[in-house]
């Protein structure tokens, strides 16, 4: 087991205030899920909605990308919503899950 903790994320943003360190957690997080083979991961928040939905949308887009070449951020976020309501709460959430993709594209580029 292991406990991954993003402290860049205030109680006062819905967003994160650092698209690089978000993209940097959920590489580790991704790295660790590798190493440990057919682990489950387990994600979670004050309300268990909208921050644990952005980074399970944000997870969802970034293995699009790498598996099927495709951004579809209304798909995950949707499938999220279908089995809990309140993943991805608030417009700033799903557009930074945008704002994720495009800065995860652009380090793929350099």
């Amino acid at each position: 087991m292991r406990h991954f903790q993003f402290l860049r994320w205030s109680a006062y943003r819905d967003t994160p205030d650092s698209k690089k360190a978000f993209l940097h957690l959920l590489a580790e997080v991704d790295k660790w899920q590798a190493e440990s083979g057919d682990g489950r991961t387990i994600v979670h928040c004050l309300n268990g909605g909208g921050r644990s939905g952005t980074f399970c949308a944000c997870s969802t887009v970034l293995e699009m990308i790498r598996c099927h070449n495709l951004v579809d951020v209304f798909f995950a976020a949707k499938t999220l919503r279908n089995y809990k309501p309140n993943m991805v709460e608030t417009m700033d959430q799903y557009h930074f899950c945008y704002d994720v993709a495009l800065e995860y594209l652009e380090g793929l580029e350099s």
